[in-house]
């Protein structure tokens, strides 16, 4: 056999096996870092799959990541680490081809890290989360504040959509769905935090993401009586615009545009960065308890009272309350509802969702919407149920109000409530505010 023909296979051998090895390794991207209240989370962005494996050393205190034939392409030095375990990030080659990666640790954590596969809104990504022990975490305080006639308050669970890695919707502009629904949220916030009767308390109250499934679990921990998750719309035609309010359907989509938006927004685990173990097993079960129980009624309920004062605001991009699986929605026992506050694809709506004014004339509409849903139908055992039983309750109208159906709805006659508040005829004005009487 020729030698040089033996040298000449040999050498294309040992190229061809290079460049498999060349083309299999990954690369390091961009590095990310969020603080939520319990945890820490670090995320590399990958720009293909990549084994890792995580130890913990202390003497001094540190994790190691070990990931296998990865090279790192940027640097650590923008990752901002006040408020974090974290003391400092470095980094070396381990076997020659594998990178290590080295947290130098400040305070005790439980650290926990898995791989994420790319899919359509996001690429291959390394995900370390590092949860605090053995310190008092700062919490969101809630508590059913009890008034001198021992009834408590109403509490309001405000959902942020989003948050994090996830920036949801993107507009033009470079607007992101998360930092507009966080400000709209903390308006109703704070709107019911001036109201006497009412506790508010935000599922999610800076940048960092929550699964769906644990924005349920936050409701029900705080004691929810109704959870609302403020989103903000996006579409393949930039044309496409108005709010909606949406709740879960346990028989399918109410149409085509409910469905895919409930696709889209349950696929937001994927981005957000949730490890197979929080998938929810118990679906099923939870649908059967809605099926028999008066949540759905109720968020369908009030999902209606938010909707007509949105009217007053924004187009309307359906006139009813849609219903669609979506995920974050399925408490068996908090009413919950999903408002898109707009199409932040649509460079109008864009424009308006992102001005602090336009911000707060939603929020008023929500607040509005749901406050008056729950003066005339209050949880037992509430200071709201307890005034209402006591002397009346106070209504705001909303656009395509009527007397006659305001009358209706909390069950008093058309006379007692035109006297109740000294109406002579029959006209009535969006935002103005009706005494209803006791029953």
């Amino acid at each position: 056999m020729d030698r040089a023909w033996i040298g000449a296979t040999l050498s294309f051998l040992v190229a061809a096996t290079l460049a498999v090895s060349t083309a299999s390794a990954a690369d390091v991207k961009d590095v990310r870092l969020w603080r939520a209240p319990d945890h820490t989370r670090v995320v590399f962005d990958l720009t293909g799959p990549a084994d890792h494996k995580l130890m913990v050393l202390s003497n001094p205190s540190r994790i190691v990541l070990d990931v296998e034939d990865t090279r790192l392409r940027t640097d650590f030095s923008d990752l901002k680490l006040d408020n974090t375990p974290i003391r400092q990030v470095r980094s070396g080659v381990r076997d020659g081809d594998d990178l290590r990666v080295v947290l130098d640790i400040s305070a005790a954590v439980d650290p926990r890290s898995f791989a994420l596969k790319a899919n359509d809104q996001a690429g291959d990504r390394l995900v370390l989360d590092l949860y605090d022990k053995g310190t008092q975490v700062s919490k969101p305080v809630v508590k059913k504040s009890a008034t001198a006639a021992g009834k408590r308050d109403i509490i309001i669970a405000i959902d942020a959509g989003h948050g994090g890695e996830d920036p949801g919707a993107l507009g033009p502009g470079k607007r992101r769905e998360k930092d507009v629904v966080l400000a709209i949220s903390k308006e109703i916030h704070r709107l019911f935090k001036a109201d006497s009767g009412f506790t508010p308390t935000l599922i999610r109250s800076g940048d960092y993401y929550i699964s769906l499934k644990g924005r349920r679990d936050l409701a029900r921990k705080r004691k929810a009586d109704l959870f609302v998750s403020i989103h903000a719309d996006a579409f393949t035609r930039k044309e496409a615009n108005g709010a909606s309010v949406y709740a879960l359907s346990t028989r399918g989509a109410t149409s085509t545009a409910a469905r895919y938006l409930a696709q889209r927004e349950n696929a937001a685990d994927l981005v957000g960065g949730v490890s197979l173990s929080d998938k929810d097993d118990m679906l099923a079960g939870v649908l059967a308890d809605l099926s028999m129980t008066s949540t759905l009624d109720a968020s369908l309920q009030v999902g209606s009272q938010v909707l007509g004062h949105m009217g007053g605001v924004a187009r309307l991009h359906k006139k009813n309350v849609e219903q669609a699986g979506f995920a974050v929605l399925k408490s068996p026992d908090i009413p919950s509802i999903l408002v898109e506050t707009g199409f932040i694809s649509n460079p109008g709506e864009a424009k308006k969702l992102s001005t602090p004014s336009y911000q707060k004339k939603m929020a008023r509409a929500i607040h509005a919407g749901i406050k008056n849903y729950l003066i005339a139908h209050p949880p037992s055992g509430t200071l709201i149920a307890y005034n209402k039983a006591q002397g009346g309750s106070e209504y705001t109208i909303a656009r395509g109000d009527t007397l006659s159906g305001i009358a209706q709805r909390f069950n008093v006659s058309l006379a007692s409530l035109k006297s109740a508040n000294g109406i002579d005829g029959s006209k009535i004005v969006v935002g103005q505010k009706l005494t209803i009487p006791a029953t």
